[in-house]
């Protein structure tokens, strides 16, 4: 049981979005459309997991006085790898999210996870943490980016659901704000149900 309360807890107790508010920038910035969060998640997701195994085996390797830029270096290497085969692979959904792929090098939620969880931790316990926390933020990603693009488009993954133009509020920025809004309160009511 231990082990899947490593999991669910960032999907649902500490989920980056909706309960620790963290990772605001890409959250408001790549969510124009559900493929757009997805695979903003899904990347961040894989640097997560990553690096919280390879700082799990070297933590006790690395002086305190340079934990931090050690740290980022590690996160920087596997967002190099993630951007050479997104560029590769995917070069329409790595030319829309941009320069939010090379930001991941920084993003608070990575980082945070590496200096509290993996530094801490297991090998096991790190990587189950990174697919928790990673699972919680693509999922966050996801239903804003669908939220935004339906309201916005009429559309959901790029399929035409509904007739006309959509309120263009919701692929702006400020459609970002107003539906991050909304999704708290029913993520946090849902939440006080448990």
């Amino acid at each position: 049981m231990g082990k899947l309360n490593i999991i669910t807890k960032g999907i649902l107790k500490e989920n980056p979005i909706f309960v620790l508010l963290l990772g605001m920038c890409p959250t408001l910035g790549t969510t124009t459309s559900a493929i757009n969060g997805m695979g903003m998640g899904l990347a961040t997701m894989f640097v997560l997991i990553m690096s919280n195994i390879v700082i799990s085996l070297i933590s006790s390797l690395i002086p305190s006085k340079v934990r931090i830029p050690s740290y980022i270096v590690v996160i920087a290497s596997f967002v190099t790898i993630l951007q050479l085969v997104m560029q590769a692979y995917l070069p329409g959904l790595y030319d829309t999210l941009g320069l939010f792929i090379p930001l991941i090098v920084v993003n608070c939620i990575v980082l945070g996870r590496a200096e509290a969880f993996a530094s801490k931790n297991s090998i096991v316990d790190s990587a189950l943490d990174g697919i928790g926390i990673g699972v919680g933020f693509t999922l966050g990603l996801t239903v804003l980016g669908a939220v935004r693009e339906l309201l916005g488009s009429g559309a959901l993954f790029g399929f035409k659901f509904i007739q006309g133009d959509g309120m263009l509020v919701f692929i702006l920025a400020p459609g970002a704000f107003i539906a991050l809004g909304y999704l708290l309160v029913l993520f946090n009511k849902y939440k006080a149900k448990l």
